[in-house]
């Protein structure tokens, strides 16, 4: 009886929870559903939602610009990822030490992470502007470059400048939550290491990555997603461009559905975006559950 009540009550209390998000997510989910099954155009889509059915999905699997749209975003994903784990890890580790100033670096390694991404996209521009940018500047200054170059104007490089951006933006997050897994380490596991004669790098994969694991894998699988769904930094650097070489998946649904106002094939880019995305939180929660037993 009292497992009984106790499970009334949870509900009771989840529920006006569960009516916000069913109104707030639910709707838009099953409308955007429907739309991915017609011809609807933002137009007039109440003249245009004729039923096509999988067509829009048959039509975007088949796409090979959405198939690069894809690439492009995987690329993005691993190599930013990869990138602000590993410089997040080191900053850590460095800002664990003692050492005179280590508050004020803790304080200032926030300020990237509070910038607004369309503040730090526009600032990046600048700092990659070909007449009068500063990377340009320093590169040429260093004779490393002997003229200026658009790095946002050349398809080789657009898309990793994007990255460096992206980086130095998301890599104090992974930094935090490092620095907060550092502090649970025991001291006396170091000073027991040290004392058998284990070196730095042994204390390192021994001790302290094993320690940390957990709350890392949570931070990979939150930045992998929100990797993948990256669209306000590319917009405001590159908008897709220069030809097609930084569109990414969700760039490719905002510019299909909102550009060219093909709402129901936007709504079935979407939704595959979605599915890829939900995979990706089953990752998440997967990794959740299993630190959770470990």
């Amino acid at each position: 009886m009292i497992s009984y009540r106790k499970t009334v009550t949870a509900w009771l209390l989840l529920t006006p929870m569960i009516v916000i998000i069913l109104g707030v997510s639910g709707y838009p989910l099953i409308k955007t559903i429907y739309f991915s099954m017609t011809g609807a155009k933002l137009v007039a889509p109440e003249l245009t939602d004729s039923w096509v059915w999988f067509h829009n999905y048959v039509r975007a699997l088949s796409s090979s610009n959405f198939r690069e749209a894809i690439w492009h975003t995987t690329y993005f994903a691993v190599i930013s990822v990869g990138a602000e784990m590993m410089i997040g890890v080191m900053v850590a580790l460095l800002l664990n030490e003692v050492f005179v100033g280590r508050t004020l670096l803790r304080a200032m390694l926030i300020l990237p992470l509070a910038l607004p991404t369309v503040v730090n996209a526009m600032m990046w521009r600048l700092i990659y502007n070909p007449d009068f940018g500063t990377l340009n500047a320093v590169l040429v200054q260093f004779g490393v470059l002997d003229a200026y170059r658009s790095w946002l104007g050349d398809p080789a490089t657009a898309l990793d400048m994007v990255i460096v951006a992206d980086v130095w933006k998301n890599f104090p997050l992974v930094a935090l939550i490092a620095l907060a897994a550092l502090q649970t380490v025991p001291k006396d596991l170091y000073e027991a290491a040290t004392l058998d004669g284990a070196g730095m790098w042994n204390r390192f994969w021994r001790i302290t990555l094993p320690a940390i694991m957990g709350p890392l894998s949570v931070a990979l699988v939150l930045r992998t997603i929100e990797a993948f769904k990256v669209f306000d930094i590319i917009y405001v650097m590159t908008r897709g461009g220069p030809a097609s070489s930084t569109k990414t998946v969700s760039f490719y649904v905002y510019q299909e559905a909102f550009a060219y106002m093909r709402v129901g094939s936007g709504a079935s880019y979407a939704l595959i975006v979605v599915l890829i995305s939900a995979c990706l939180i089953a990752g998440y929660m997967y990794l959740i559950r299993k630190h959770g037993e470990a």
